[in-house]
């Protein structure tokens, strides 16, 4: 019999009054939000009817800009890939100075991990307004942009992956004399290499669905011709655009899948 009770699923127990209130709170929230965004069934039946509107018109796509929409999804990559690149080795040392085992101190450590979470925190839109405000329109406000992006991205998950090694190669090089930079050269990035390599290729998928969205604030790319095909009203075009994208992200996706798979 106590063998019974004890296999039984404990019964239920009156919540407490804290997670009552918190449930009240996200209930209220929740509602508040649908009343905010006024979602009605009319609302949901209209927007339907728009989209059959949009997907009718849009077929079949527009393949007569084919030259120049294909021009500016290359500067898109071309924006991706140097700004990925670029974002991944800055994020190497950075992640050094951010992680326990292997930071100076512990001033540095914190006021590093500060800098990581705002770049992460903010976000990708507000970081390409700011670089056109400061550099001017076009792909270099979005390098700099999908940069920052990237070391918010990469140098978190690089100094993770650092606090996480095995220590034992780094206490034998310290027993032989070795200095802070060897250590960390000789045995913490040899051990992270693999982790760092996956990161750096999802943070070059993400890049590339992110440079996607900069150019409709002007930071180049294709963003900008698929803005300018919806104001125009153009959607056989933007469906053109929307399927030129579509085809470049699965294939970088695939290729990133196969580039993890042999190394990892």
């Amino acid at each position: 019999m106590s063998n019974l009770r004890q296999q039984m699923p404990p019964r239920f127990k009156m919540p407490s009054l804290g997670t009552i209130l918190l449930i009240i709170a996200f209930v209220s929230l929740f509602y508040l939000g649908l009343r905010h965004a006024d979602v009605t069934f009319d609302r949901l039946t209209s927007g339907i009817g728009n989209m059959f509107h949009f997907v009718s018109s849009a077929f079949p796509p527009d393949p007569s800009r084919i030259s120049s929409i294909s021009s500016a999804m290359y500067e898109t990559f071309q924006i991706a890939l140097v700004g990925t690149a670029i974002g991944v080795v800055l994020s190497l040392p950075i992640a050094v100075l951010a992680s326990r085992n292997t930071s100076p101190n512990n001033f540095i450590r914190v006021a590093t991990r500060g800098m990581v979470s705002t770049m992460r925190t903010i976000p990708d839109l507000i970081w390409a307004l700011i670089f056109v405000i400061s550099v001017g329109l076009g792909a270099f406000a979005g390098i700099l942009t999908i940069i920052v992006d990237t070391i918010g991205f990469c140098a978190r998950f690089f100094s993770e992956r650092i606090e996480e090694v095995d220590k034992g190669p780094s206490q034998a090089l310290e027993s032989t004399g070795s200095s802070r930079l060897g250590v960390i050269s000789g045995s913490v990035l040899p051990l992270g290499f693999a982790s760092f390599v996956g990161t750096g290729l999802y943070a070059f998928e993400k890049s590339i669905r992110a440079a996607v969205v900069l150019g409709l604030v002007g930071a180049g790319g294709i963003g900008v011709e698929l803005s300018t095909a919806f104001t125009l009203r153009r959607f056989d075009e933007a469906l053109m655009i929307i399927i030129l994208i579509l085809v470049v992200v699965i294939a970088v996706e695939q290729l990133s899948s196969t580039i993890r798979k042999k190394i990892i």
